[in-house]
């Protein structure tokens, strides 16, 4: 059974930094594309990062430039650092493993979410 766990999500004031994390459970982590989802309150859930089994990250155009993807397929995390924050990354974020194909990421599993809150 799969279970992906995220952590680190809380109250940060714009402009700021926030480091999520994302432990991985029950699948043979390093052959599969991780990514992470955020979904504010009134939205669709939006693909925020991809990385794929050969370490290719795949970013957001609205997070392109402030935001990075990194895994470990030691530990069997991913995480996602998020720097220059805006209100408008406001969201609950979700880790999910899944595949990778022609470029487009298609989900298998999720875990509960952590809430990000960007405010000052």
């Amino acid at each position: 059974q799969v279970q992906l766990v995220e952590s680190g999500g809380g109250l940060v004031q714009p402009g700021g930094s926030l480091r999520l994390s994302c432990r991985a459970s029950g699948l043979y982590f390093s052959i599969y594309s991780m990514a992470w989802y955020r979904q504010a309150p009134g939205k669709e859930r939006e693909l925020v990062a991809v990385i794929t089994s050969l370490g290719r990250v795949i970013l957001a155009d609205s997070v392109k430039g402030r935001f990075t993807m990194s895994r470990d397929n030691v530990e069997n995390t991913v995480d996602l650092q998020m720097n220059s924050v805006k209100p408008e990354d406001t969201a609950v974020y979700y880790c999910s493993t899944g595949t990778t194909m022609q470029g487009q990421y298609t989900p298998d599993d999720w875990g509960q979410g952590t809430q990000v809150t960007v405010s000052s």
